[in-house]
């Protein structure tokens, strides 16, 4: 398997880490079906959504799968008064990924990053390994001090 710019950083942090390649359905690259296709409980697979602050600027909200973001919540912790999820079409020049392979592990960019509270539940958490097909699991402690994130309460359920 060809390394990643997100499995080289994780390795100069001296972050032990897994990888997972899955197949890629393009007509559907919803964590919940790579949470399927992984065997894993969705709840412990993170999306990845590139946020636009109306003060702040671009952001990374990081929320578990079945879940969405709290826009309103996610405006608060990071001193917006609201949030916008960005266009489809600015993704690739914010992040330097495309959509089903963005993570915040070498973006473009270091945005500030806020991973929903519930991550630290489990033992470990899937994100984008930074290909489309390419799941990265790391403890959630690790994944918040090598993005250098805030823990905040920013999901909601999806029902």
């Amino acid at each position: 398997m060809e390394k990643t710019n997100a499995m080289r950083l994780l390795e100069r942090a001296g972050i032990t880490f897994a990888t997972i390649e899955y197949e890629v359905d393009e007509s559907d690259l919803s964590v919940e079906n790579t949470a399927r296709k992984l065997g894993l409980p969705p709840e412990t697979v993170i999306k990845t959504i590139i946020v636009r602050g109306d003060k702040s600027g671009p952001l990374f909200a990081l929320i578990p799968g079945g879940a969405v973001l709290d826009e309103k919540r996610l405006a608060s912790v990071s001193g917006n008064k609201r949030v916008e999820v960005v266009p489809l079409k600015e993704v690739l020049d914010l992040t330097g990924y495309i959509r089903g392979a963005v993570t915040v592990l070498a973006a473009r960019k270091a945005y500030p990053v806020f991973i929903d509270e519930t991550a630290q539940l489990w033992a470990s958490v899937g994100i984008s390994g930074g290909r489309r097909g390419l799941e990265i699991t790391l403890s959630p402690a690790d994944l918040v001090r090598v993005a250098d994130a805030r823990l905040v309460d920013i999901a909601r359920s999806a029902s």
